[in-house]
């Protein structure tokens, strides 16, 4: 059945049985793809009958279905067209794991992080309304998202606006489960009818119109809808202008679909609050929904270092034995506890962690709060996570000088996730906050003395470190001051000035060079402050300096350098990194190699700023990505 189903109006003549069916069939689907192409497992398999139940009462695209941070679409992608390329998940030149625009006239808006989905929805049904049209708008958005600061905004500003709209809250949490009953479907079927509604208001208009008594009446009937309110479920989004239904069983699609007409015949700002299992119809994602949140291809091992730890695990691990020995330590989070491997320090230290859900402005701020009174908050977000918290790190943290250390997990390219997450920004739009300490370690046992150095300063300090497996014992380090460059490899030719996870990618540059070039590699450890003193000693000597980092040039550290010898000439500077555009998804390695930040990539610049030929084997080697 799935895969005669080319458009989702072909939902709408199907009975319960065969939609049931059709259930089936979709979470067969996604579990067979998703452990071949890695992917979010257990929201999607959360969804199935509530995006079956939506496409089957709506008729999209005509009718706009928006989904908060969009990593639960899959069964949207399987019944809007994309059946036959759905193996192509996440992999390079395929179908993405969020919705596009660009992929899909049934993806009405490009969404990658949370919370954004009612005030997105809010403006389309404004706009549908100044155009004089009637088309449906649903905004989807979970339990998790709706912890975000911009959905309440949202919810008090639509519920303000009184605009048709409809917003479905999925819920897979267990906590809420006793409102699931008869007396709860009994009263909300009540209240949903659309005839009961129409009779109410009716009523109400009648009452107003009686002569001497009806304002009082009419004041009376507004006391009794208000106590009705206080003993039913929801009460809170009806203070902010919402009718709400529910909680409902998100997996019953007749029911569903009975929620979502009535929604519709309701008007205005609805709020449907549906109830789902994360992972549901797999086993080990239904035991383990936190695991099965993400999960990388099953079918081989793609890490080239299988037995090192990730960045994470020794961010992680780390803050935990610094914690032992100093009690004003703190951890932060923002609903990502496992990913930025802050599991086993919740584990340890329960009072001392802090998960703010997800809400990176508030959980940067509470950070500046815990140092402003003596302690030594340390929160951990994503790359592309932290963009959200830029005000809050420039004026609650900066502009005071607080000491919190930002763990900055996942910067530069992070792969199959695609542009929503690509975390290629942070240098560009920290580098020029006053008062910050930027820093990028080059391995697992920089990124452990960072930290600790980090905590033993009295001013805000950020450490940015890939996705990416990474070795711990490699011996002494160089200088504890992380201020400081450290000079890897002399030479007289050219000048390579790298960053992070770059700094190996250059010495192996060189080692292509060596009986070529003899190159001079920098680790930049610190990309604010820089370390003048080093970086003007070796460009004296080459005159030929190539940047090389894993951020967009605009505003990056190869920008940095430029501006730094601006005011200088006689140099020739060459800046490596992606370019004014969003980086689609696609396999790290490779996507670092396409823009060049490859060992062969960065060899091949050093030769054309030195003017000589290009190697063979070099380009041979490019030519094999």
């Amino acid at each position: 059945m799935l895969d005669s189903i080319k458009s989702p109006q072909q939902l709408h003549g199907l009975k319960p049985a065969q939609l049931t069916e059709l259930a089936a069939q979709i979470r067969e689907r996604i579990i067979n793809t998703v452990v071949e192409t890695g992917g979010h497992l257990g929201a999607n398999l959360g969804v199935v009958e509530l995006t079956i139940a939506l496409h089957s009462v709506l008729n999209s695209p005509e009718d706009k279905i928006i989904w908060d941070v969009g990593h639960q679409c899959y069964a949207h992608k399987l019944l809007t067209g994309r059946n036959d390329s759905f193996s192509t998940l996440r992999q390079l030149g395929g179908i993405s794991g969020f919705p596009r625009k660009c992929e899909s006239v049934h993806d009405v808006f490009d969404v990658g992080h949370s919370s954004t989905s009612i005030s997105v929805a809010t403006g389309m049904a404004i706009a549908r309304d100044l155009q004089n049209k009637d088309h449906k708008i649903v905004a989807v958005i979970g339990d998790g998202a709706l912890t975000g600061g911009m959905a309440f905004e949202a919810l008090n500003h639509a519920g303000q606006l009184g605009t048709d709209l409809i917003v479905i809250l999925n819920d897979n949490a267990m906590s809420i489960a006793k409102n699931v009953g008869a007396l709860s479907d009994y009263l909300n079927h009540l209240r949903m009818d659309p005839t009961l509604s129409k009779v109410r208001f009716e009523l109400e208009n009648l009452i107003k119109r009686i002569p001497a008594i009806g304002g009082s009446m009419s004041k009376l009937t507004e006391l009794m809808k208000d106590a009705v309110k206080s003993i039913l479920p929801g009460q809170l989004f009806e203070q902010l202008g919402f009718s709400y239904f529910g909680p409902f069983d998100g997996h019953n699609i007749p029911l569903l679909q009975r929620a979502i007409r009535d929604g519709i015949h309701r008007g205005g700002p609805v709020l449907i609050h549906v109830l789902t299992q994360k992972g549901r119809g797999y086993a080990p994602a239904e035991a383990n929904p936190s695991k099965f949140h993400g999960i990388s291809p099953m079918n081989g091992d793609t890490e080239k270092h299988p037995d090192s730890p990730s960045y994470s695990e020794v961010f992680g691990n780390t803050l935990v034995k610094l914690a032992q020995e100093d009690s004003t330590i703190v951890a932060i989070t923002a609903a990502m506890k496992d990913g930025t491997g802050l599991a086993s320090f919740a584990k340890v230290f329960p009072d001392r962690f802090f998960d703010v859900g997800i809400a990176e402005q508030h959980g940067l701020t509470f950070a500046a709060g815990l140092a402003n009174e003596g302690m030594k908050p340390v929160i951990a977000l994503y790359s592309t996570f932290l963009q959200r918290g830029y005000d809050q790190v420039l004026h609650d943290i900066c502009l005071q000088n607080l000491p919190v250390v930002i763990g900055i997990d996942r910067a530069g390219v992070v792969g199959d996730d695609g542009p929503t997450h690509q975390g290629v920004f942070d240098i560009s739009f920290l580098r020029h906050i006053p008062n910050i300490v930027l820093l990028a370690p080059r391995n697992g046992q920089q990124l452990a003395a960072m930290l600790d150095w980090a905590l033993k300063q009295n001013k805000p300090v950020a450490i940015r470190y890939p996705k990416a497996k990474t070795k711990l014992d490699t011996g002494e380090l160089f200088n504890p001051d992380f201020t400081s460059s450290e000079i890897l490899l002399s030479g007289s030719d050219c000048s390579i000035l790298a960053v992070g996870n770059m700094v190996d990618k250059a010495l192996a540059a060189a080692e292509l060079l060596k009986n070529q070039v003899r190159c001079t590699v920098v680790d930049v450890r610190s990309i604010k402050p820089l370390d003048t003193e080093t970086i003007s000693r070796v460009a004296r000597k080459t005159k030929n300096i190539v940047t090389v980092e894993d951020n967009v040039l605009s505003g990056g550290f190869g920008s940095l350098i430029l501006e730094y010898f601006s005011g200088e000439s006689g140099y020739k500077i060459v800046n490596m990194g992606y370019p004014d555009e969003f980086i689609p998804q696609g396999p790290i390695e490779y996507l670092q190699s396409l823009y060049g930040l490859s060992p062969e990539g960065i060899a091949a610049k050093v030769l054309e700023i030195l003017g000589r030929p290009a190697l063979k084997e070099i380009v041979h080697e490019q030519s094999t990505y």
